[in-house]
């Protein structure tokens, strides 16, 4: 075999693996394979016994242990972008406003970010008309259309926001066009309540557990009061007024503060009664364009270690469901298609492209207040890179194409990466503000690739232990 086989090799505390890469498997091998293959691809020359060259044979033959690598890093969506931008474009979402009535600490318009800033400016309403018509006129393939509406707080924008629905409907005819908002749940009162349900919006309000944890740092900006009181006041009031709609239509976002308590926040999310039934997603403190790095407590990390301990006894049929934290879904699910949904290949491409770069504009399509477009609303508006285009003069080709090949700037180690595949790393970990940079894409890759070898080992380790995923085909190789 070839020394420069294409594959990672990993350990289990009982059982040996070799991930490969060309076909996208995990193989489990002897011992003594696994200690042939780690010398081959180290630089050594091992004999071999009978038994293990009619192992690696059969390896060969089954088309694993291969050395080809992609010829050229390339997106295979590159050269469809001005196709899908003039014909399949299905959502956009509107920063109404950079003003907000709260005075968050870890938020991107806070000072800490080399993001945003707070201020009194406003989308005219003439700008999100054109906003929507140019959504509209490049989504004839589209036959659904979501309009999100993004802040600052957005229901300072109430007005507005009630003008930029009625002409959607009005000028989207024949699209099944939905409504989405991200809100702090503060300013809603019974008109508004009115207005989410005649329009079906779906609602996502930040919430981050309870009273004492969520008003850490989530305060009014007039008194620096804390608002969870409010918010779950205007929850309860909606929830007795049209409890049908509550259960489908809002969830919760929690921004997990590792300086709290985890089981905290865990215990609230999952057993307080006016909140638990709710879906909720959680999120860590953002560290990209942060200034200044984020404090993580012990404590904090190893209450939720524990909760994914138990996550995984529960998945191997070792511990009740009712048990499990549910802030844990949402991870697990991303692990589960990951892994035991990955696709099986005879080969890699010679064109392809590592995992993480979304494609700009069709799964999510930022407009700030003055038309500007960005490829989501968690990039920075400062970013030069970033800015895609605007509403007079359309996207731009060409920075579309540099953020979906992020690839590009680091060739080199990505055609030769073993984790290239399950990489998430997209243009923000490569935007220094000026240009897309791979010096500062490079310093995350350490980082994925450590990432991944705990997923394939938590994969296998499941695996080991009798966990059977949907739509699992892990294939085993007996020596």
């Amino acid at each position: 075999m070839d020394g420069n086989a294409y594959v990672h090799l990993f350990q289990t505390r009982d059982n040996n693996y070799v991930y490969d890469v060309n076909t996208n498997s995990i193989l489990k091998v002897s011992k003594e394979i696994y200690d042939y293959l780690k010398q081959r691809t180290d630089g050594c020359k091992e004999s071999v016994n009978e038994q293990m060259e009619q192992e690696i044979g059969k390896m060969l033959s089954a088309g694993f242990l291969s050395s080809k690598r992609m010829r050229e890093v390339e997106h295979p969506y590159s050269e469809l972008l001005p196709y899908f931008i003039k014909n399949m474009l299905n959502t956009i979402t509107l920063q109404v406003t950079q003003q907000c009535n709260l005075r968050c600490n870890y938020c991107a318009y806070s000072g800490t970010y080399e993001n945003r800033i707070h201020s009194d400016k406003t989308m005219s309403f003439e700008i999100a008309k054109k906003g929507i018509d140019f959504l509209i006129q490049n989504s004839s393939e589209a036959h659904k259309l979501n309009i999100g509406f993004y802040g600052g707080e957005p229901l300072l924008m109430y007005e507005l926001i009630n003008s930029c629905v009625s002409y959607a409907k009005k000028e989207a005819i024949g699209k099944d066009i939905r409504f989405s908002m991200t809100t702090n749940g503060t300013l809603i009162n019974d008109r508004i309540m009115d207005f989410f349900v005649i329009n079906d919006f779906h609602i996502l309000i930040s919430l981050d557990g309870p009273e004492e944890i969520h008003d850490k740092n989530r305060r009014f900006a007039v008194n620096g009061q804390g608002t969870y009181k409010s918010i779950l006041a205007n929850i309860s009031r909606f929830k007795s007024k049209y409890p049908d709609y509550v259960k489908k239509n809002i969830s919760f976002n929690a921004v997990l503060d590792s300086t709290t308590d985890f089981n905290c926040m865990n215990e609230f999310f999952c057993k307080y009664d006016d909140i638990k039934d709710f879906k909720t997603t959680v999120n860590t403190i953002a560290n990209k364009y942060l200034k200044t790095n984020i404090d993580v407590c012990e404590h904090y990390m190893i209450q939720q270690r524990y909760e994914n301990f138990k996550y995984m006894l529960y998945k191997v049929n070792k511990l009740d469901m009712k048990f499990i934290s549910k802030l844990l879904n949402r991870e697990f699910a991303k692990f589960q298609d990951k892994l035991c949904n990955r696709k099986y290949a005879k080969r890699i491409f010679d064109k392809d492209h590592h995992g993480g770069p979304c494609v700009p504009a069709i799964k999510k399509l930022f407009m700030d207040i003055n038309g500007v477009f960005y490829p989501c609303e968690r990039v920075s508006e400062l970013s030069e890179p970033m800015k895609i285009g605007n509403v007079y003069e359309g996207l731009d080709i060409g920075k579309m194409r540099n953020i979906l090949n992020i690839g590009k700037l680091t060739e080199n180690a990505c055609k030769n990466c073993w984790a290239y595949r399950f990489c998430y790393l997209c243009a923000v970990q490569a935007d220094n503000l000026t240009e897309l940079s791979a010096e500062k894409k490079l310093s995350n890759c350490k980082k994925v690739r450590l990432h991944v070898e705990e997923d394939f080992k938590d994969y296998c380790m499941l695996m080991e232990f009798g966990c059977s995923f949907e739509e699992e085909e892990i294939k085993y190789l007996n020596a």
